[in-house]
């Protein structure tokens, strides 16, 4: 099976653009008024002659210890941005679009990508990966012009910078679209700088929309999919509808390659420009918080919890202090919606969050014990460095008094109090593992240190609270744990084997 490599095209358009005789006509100001013809692809030269003037060709020079710094790297590979070796796993790759190298005595890199400008007094939407630690970004307009763009600010959670340059005078400006309007069948256009080529259109449909990519990559954004052939150079070029707007700023392609394989991706432009309006205002971006940990939702925990589908996010920890917490969510809950939106995945939450205004309020709907009901929660704001505040990890063993399951293949013992403190537990939560002595758990991936919190939602603070939960379990049953593995929870189910079946 080939590697399948999530990559940054950090200038992302590209190829060529087929135009059917018999397509309808642009009309001068660039607009479609109506649906194509039957049998025919609509013409895309009005959307081209308005809107190119307004797309750049963006340069990020890197010298010295920023050259090395701005190299390419593989998030998750070994040195020198080499895979792992596992074939079956997909890594996300991020690219500062086509690197020009020069010879070492230079010690300078240059890399390009794309741009538009989104107003004439000279600001412009890149990607944050294009221009990120750069010591010099120029940006060149249609008319050969060459310019030095000033880095105003840029979010690395969104991937979005904005710039701006002074051209003594208006610049033509690209018109902002609405992305939440997209839907999937849609024609949709490219223009940028693939592999350097100033200026390339191509075009092509929205694959999908609210295109999650989960926690590795862009966690906050709901990517736009299209088939549009972007590359590497193309990054931060815009992606316009068949009404000239901008609904997306070209950012990422899934290949094997390093090429176009007719998966790529966009933020959607109502994302960039929530970063632009907040750059502008108080020089940084914020995201909304909710404060608590999630995991999908498995057949087994789908089983233990006799729920109907694997619909939702299960609730593995909530952060103390949090709004989740004020609002009285609790883990074991299963988050179904937000703000009227389902929750179909896990991935589904953090977006929506993250586009919430730190103290507004929010309603979730949430799953417990087998009823639905709304929850008014109050959203805080997260660290500005996008990482949520964890426990550090006990290394101590407990005291003696212990005991297990044998049907579950475990031996647990009672966690002393300076456990519990270094793991943020309150007095009486949590047992700890001693012992793996089954394959049901070993299969699990259960170990030594590990702390159980709950057994089938209910929870255990000490070895004799776990063999009551556990006592009455019997072949063919499911019991649900929610297990602390070093400073992160997550739900593990259990199901016990019949006979021989599963040994």
């Amino acid at each position: 099976m080939s590697r399948s490599i999530l990559r940054r095209a950090a200038a992302c358009a590209v190829v060529s653009l087929a135009v059917a005789s018999g397509a309808q006509a642009q009309a001068a100001n660039g607009t479609a008024s109506t649906a194509p013809a039957v049998g025919g692809l609509p013409d895309f030269t009005g959307i081209v002659q308005k809107n190119a003037p307004a797309v750049v060709h963006v340069e990020a020079k890197y010298s010295g210890k920023s050259a090395r710094k701005a190299m390419p790297q593989a998030r998750g590979g070994r040195g020198g941005g080499a895979m792992p070796d596992d074939p079956q796993l997909d890594i996300f790759r991020r690219f500062f679009g086509m690197p020009m190298v020069p010879s070492p005595e230079e010690q300078q890199r240059t890399s390009l990508g794309s741009g538009f400008i989104i107003s004439s007094d000279g600001y412009i939407l890149t990607n944050t990966h294009v221009v990120d630690d750069a010591d010099q970004v120029t940006v060149r307009l249609q008319d050969r012009r060459t310019l030095t763009a000033k880095v105003i600010g840029s979010d690395p959670q969104y991937d979005i910078a904005l710039l701006k340059v002074d051209a003594g005078g208006s610049l033509p400006a690209v018109s902002i679209g609405d992305s939440r309007s997209l839907k999937p069948g849609q024609w949709v256009l490219a223009i940028g700088s693939p592999f350097g080529f100033d200026y390339t259109v191509t075009q092509g449909i929205v694959s999908a929309v609210g295109r999650n990519l989960g926690s590795q990559d862009q966690p906050y954004t709901s990517f736009i999919q299209t088939d549009v052939p972007i590359n590497r150079g193309n990054s931060g070029g815009p992606l316009f509808d068949l009404q000239g707007r901008v609904v997306g700023v070209n950012s990422q392609i899934y290949s094997n390659t390093g090429g176009y394989l007719g998966v790529a991706f966009s933020i959607p432009i109502d994302v960039a420009m929530n970063v632009v309006k907040q750059i502008k205002e108080k020089g940084y971006v914020t995201r909304g918080q909710l404060g608590v940990m999630m995991q999908p939702i498995t057949d087994d925990i789908a089983k233990a919890l006799k729920l109907g589908s694997n619909s939702g996010a299960a609730v593995t920890q909530v952060t103390p202090g949090s709004g989740a917490e004020k609002a009285g969510l609790r883990p074991g809950d299963i988050i179904v919606g937000y703000n009227g939106q389902p929750i179909t995945q896990a991935a589904d939450l953090p977006p929506l969050v993250g586009m919430t205004a730190p103290g507004s309020k929010a309603t979730l709907s949430i799953l417990r014990d087998g009823k639905t009901q709304d929850v008014p929660v109050t959203i805080g704001e997260m660290k500005r460095d996008g990482k949520a505040a964890s426990a550090a990890a006990g290394g101590k063993s407990g005291p003696a008094a212990g005991g297990g399951s044998t049907a579950l293949g475990l031996a647990v013992q009672d966690l002393d109090s300076d456990t519990r403190q270094q793991l943020g537990l309150k007095a009486g939560e949590g047992v700890l593992v001693s012992d793996v002595t089954g394959p049901v758990a070993a299969r699990a991936g259960l170990q030594p240190g590990d702390v159980i919190l709950m057994v089938n939602q209910q929870r255990v603070g000490s070895a004799a609270a776990f063999r009551d939960a556990t006592k009455g379990l019997k072949p063919g049953d499911t019991a649900l744990l929610l297990v602390r593995h070093g400073d992160q929870s997550g739900f593990i189910g259990l199901t016990i084997p019949k006979g021989d079946d599963d040994e």
